[in-house]
């Protein structure tokens, strides 16, 4: 577990990990803008929404130059299933030991129903050409949040 958040500016930890139709490195996308997205299981309501609104945002993302990976700690067989349901195009990444979600603080303690539990924080952290933070969102909400990137981006 991890509460060392990232900031803008500092430099996004690279990793590389499995995905439901291959491998997903992050340094292959140097150059490029990334948006990863942290989101605790697929195939539930709030993370099925908010892959949904990535989905239904992509053509703008894309246009704007930013690529969109998904990080969850499903596993490769759980994410194809999702991909298939939702009919998502951008890549899954299967983050099964918390590797990636400890690197980018994103599984630490939260609030569920008002308890204290141990779990995947939805954050979403934006990775620039030359592998720095550009933004990094904490806690965010699954409903609404696809939107407000696109506005903290200036995207519209």
């Amino acid at each position: 577990m991890s509460d060392n958040r990232l900031s803008v500016g500092d430099t996004a930890p690279d990793f590389t990990a499995p995905t439901d139709n291959g491998t997903f490195t992050l340094a292959d996308l140097r150059g490029k803008k990334v948006i990863l997205y942290f989101y605790p299981a697929a195939m539930t309501p709030g993370c099925t929404t908010e892959a949904c609104d990535f989905r239904d945002s992509l053509d703008a993302l894309n246009a704007a130059g930013y690529d969109v990976v998904g990080i969850s700690k499903d596993s490769p067989a759980k994410l194809a299933q999702f991909r298939e349901k939702e009919g998502l195009t951008f890549t899954l990444v299967s983050d099964e030991d918390l590797a990636i979600q400890n690197l980018y603080a994103a599984w630490g303690m939260k609030k569920l129903y008002g308890k204290e539990v141990e779990g995947s924080i939805r954050s979403t952290v934006v990775v620039d050409e030359d592998g720095k933070v550009a933004l990094a969102q904490y806690n965010v909400k699954a409903t609404g949040h696809v939107a407000k990137l696109r506005r903290d981006l200036k995207l519209g």
